[in-house]
């Protein structure tokens, strides 16, 4: 008896699930209309609540769109893997494998991942949609399903019961946000599209996810460790063709679900990278105008979860809905208070549907923070504020160089035209005498009459020979030679510059001239130790020193040969022209 009413709750949880989709279908429709650049949470919370709310409203979402991606793929293979045991111990590569192909279908942009992952979309709907008709059709003509058997301790049914598959079901809803980020990927007019967009897809759960519940009610349905939705199938429809179709369709749609982040999560952060809490290259878009760097995070974090958490389903789901509910209330929030700061009898309408949704969607996030919080959710509950602390940062990392960079508007007048002009003193490091320390001498002597060949050696006999090939070059140049008997070039170099011997003031400038010969395949540079960069490296921390590199561009001897090969017949070519 404790079994029968268990269908019989599952049918009520389901009308609640269905309410709770209603109010956040009207609630973003408003949001949709307010904000129609994008950002969602994030930027309602922002400019309503305050920055930090804003921040946490972006950090619970980036969060809650990752999951996304790990959960419904992982949850796709699961299925796949149950059907077909072989491939069980192959759940994380094939995972790992599915996610980097999701993100090169985006990555070709937003148009081609649209054709690719909607025709399996339809696909499922249409599949669903038969399955909803032939199964009510079914029963009016008088099917009794079989009575499920109950084995083993049948648990009862309590409140614990009720909120842990409450707070499971609104999984369902975590997509619903994703519009309302992506206003700004769909056509013009993007804000009418994407509230179609919405209403669709607020019609298309309430028909499909209403009527597959109200039909599992009818039909008993008792999953046994499989999916619920295949099972019902199975009684719908035997082992015909459409079991099949369900079945397979259903495994697809699993995997694309995934991409729902894929629309999201890219614009939230290029969003928040704008406002300077995100690395500035998120904020760009790539050839195909895709944001490729939101893209590839959003699929390397996804990917490092699936392998830590071992593409176990029941390991991801309770980190999943808490923070994109966390999200929906600090949005509805930001909203109500949005209208409730306009004067207008409209207004106070406006704000009732979001103070509702509000409301509605706290409980939300106290029901999944109590029921899921042993199962994984207390790791959001301590990451979010880890990543809130680390946005802030960003920001402040980012304000302090804007303001020691900025010019105030007194100081333009006199930017160019103060007191000290730079005078140029240039010193060329050689490691010895040669084609590429030659050019960079000669190229110094072009932008200083102050120029300075530093050479670094360990005996004295080095030393002497360096000093004797370089006299041969009869160049009024003088040669600075340093012994270093651990073959330290950066520390006598810097000691150069900063001694008494070279004496720097306020308006001298040192330019460095790095001499760098460049090989022609990439395994001949592993072979030299390209000393050139770490000495960069420790003089960019030098305010008065600029580096510059010259280049000496060295051929293979078969290269060599072709070219003196078509040199040769250019020179006959012109002869014969002359001719």
């Amino acid at each position: 008896m404790v079994g029968i009413l268990a269908y019989r709750q599952l049918t009520i949880l389901s009308g609640v699930i269905i309410l709770l989709l209603i109010i956040l279908t009207l609630s973003y429709r408003q949001t949709i209309d307010s904000y129609p650049n994008g950002g969602g949470a994030y930027t309602v919370s922002k400019e309503n609540i305050g920055t930090v709310w804003g921040i946490i409203a972006g950090a619970a979402l980036s969060v809650g769109y990752i999951l996304t991606v790990a959960v419904s793929v992982s949850s796709g293979v699961e299925q796949i893997a149950s059907a077909f045991e072989v491939l069980k111990p192959y759940s994380v590569p094939i995972c790992v494998l599915l996610i980097a192909l999701i993100a090169v279908i985006n990555l070709r942009g937003i148009r081609e991942a649209a054709r690719v992952f909607g025709l399996p979309t339809y696909a499922f709907m249409l599949g669903l949609i038969v399955m909803v008709v032939v199964g009510f059709i079914k029963i009016g003509n008088g099917y009794v399903p079989p009575k499920p058997t109950f084995s083993g301790i049948v648990q009862p049914i309590t409140a614990i019961l009720l909120l842990n598959a409450f707070s499971s079901g609104c999984s369902a809803l975590t997509g619903v946000e994703a519009i309302s980020n992506s206003v700004p990927n769909f056509k013009e007019p993007s804000q009418k599209n994407a509230k179609t967009v919405l209403l669709l897809l607020a019609v298309i759960i309430l028909v499909l996810f209403g009527s597959t519940a109200l039909l599992t009610d009818l039909y008993l349905v008792q999953p046994n460790g499989k999916a619920l939705l295949i099972v019902l199938a199975s009684q719908i429809f035997g082992q015909g063709f459409m079991f099949y179709y369900v079945t397979v369709t259903t495994f697809i749609i699993l995997i694309f679900a995934a991409n729902t982040a894929y629309s999201g999560f890219p614009v939230l952060i290029s969003v928040m990278s704008r406002d300077k809490y995100m690395p500035r290259q998120l904020s760009m878009r790539g050839n195909r105008l895709s944001y490729d760097s939101g893209i590839i995070v959003l699929s390397v974090v996804a990917i490092l979860l699936v392998i830590i958490f071992n593409a176990k389903v029941e390991r991801l789901i309770g980190l999943y809905a808490i923070g994109v509910f966390i999200s929906f209330t600090l949005s509805q929030t930001g909203m109500f208070l949005h209208w409730m700061r306009r004067p207008g009898k409209k207004m106070y309408g406006r704000a009732a549907i979001n103070g509702i949704g509000a409301l509605t969607t706290a409980v939300v996030v106290v029901i999944i923070a109590f029921t899921k919080f042993s199962q994984g959710a207390w790791i959001v509950v301590v990451l979010i504020p880890i990543l809130v602390y680390m946005m802030l940062m960003i920001n402040k990392h980012y304000t302090r160089i804007h303001d020691q960079l900025r010019l105030e508007p007194e100081e333009y007048a006199a930017a160019l035209h103060d007191n000290c002009t730079y005078k140029n003193r240039v010193i060329v490091p050689v490691e010895s005498v040669n084609r590429a320390s030659i050019r960079a001498l000669r190229y110094a002597k072009t932008i200083s009459d102050n120029v300075t060949a530093f050479n670094v050696v360990i005996d004295n006999e080095t030393g002497e020979k360096n000093r004797q090939k370089f006299d041969m070059l009869k160049t009024d140049i003088p040669l600075v030679i340093k012994y270093s008997p651990y073959r330290e070039i950066v520390g006598p170099l810097v000691e150069f510059i900063e001694s008494a011997e070279y004496d720097l003031t306020d308006c001298d400038i040192v330019s460095v001239i790095l001499p760098q010969f460049v090989v022609q395949k990439f395994w001949q540079r592993i072979l030299h130790n390209n000393t050139r960069v770490h000495i960069e490296h420790q003089l960019l921390r030098h305010k008065q020193i600029v580096i510059c590199t010259m280049p000496l561009q060295l051929h293979d001897e078969a290269e060599k040969e072709i070219d003196k090969a078509v040199r040769a017949i250019d020179e006959m070519d012109r002869e014969e022209t002359k001719k």
